[in-house]
């Protein structure tokens, strides 16, 4: 007789271990989920007066991480964050906003931005005529 109890107590133990997570919550909530759902995203943006960016020191530097909200140190980072997934991070295809009025005045400025971006790194180097031009590009991302 107690050889029959210890055997129905350790199937009723096996039982409730295998079958257990397979109820209530477990079912509605799996926690196989992966440690982040969005590929690394984290930018470094400089501005210099000059010609180039190895001929000139930063006069601002700002953080950029877009993933999985926009953060950062960048005044405007929702909306920088919003330009640089409109052009899937492809710094190349920003072009300067239509109607945007300036001098001709030639005073480099040079924009860098150097990181990752959803996983790919990147490094992007721009020489503008004059402030008014870089500003021209872009609602916010070299707004800083």
């Amino acid at each position: 007789m107690r050889n029959t109890a210890r055997w129905a107590a350790t199937i009723a133990l096996t039982a409730t271990a295998v079958c257990g997570p397979l109820t209530g919550s477990a079912l509605a909530a799996p926690d196989a989920a992966p440690a982040s759902l969005y590929a690394p995203s984290a930018l470094v943006l400089t501005m210099g007066y000059g010609d180039s960016a190895a001929m000139s020191s930063p006069a601002r530097a700002v953080t950029l991480s877009c993933a999985p909200t926009a953060t950062g140190t960048h005044p405007a980072a929702g909306s920088a964050c919003a330009e640089v997934r409109g052009v899937n991070g492809n710094f190349e295809a920003l072009r300067a906003r239509e109607g945007a009025l300036c001098t001709k005045q030639y005073d480099p400025v040079v924009v860098t931005v150097v990181g990752v971006w959803q996983g790919q790194r990147v490094s992007y180097e721009r020489t503008f005529a004059n402030e008014c031009v870089k500003s021209s590009y872009g609602a916010s991302l070299f707004a800083f």
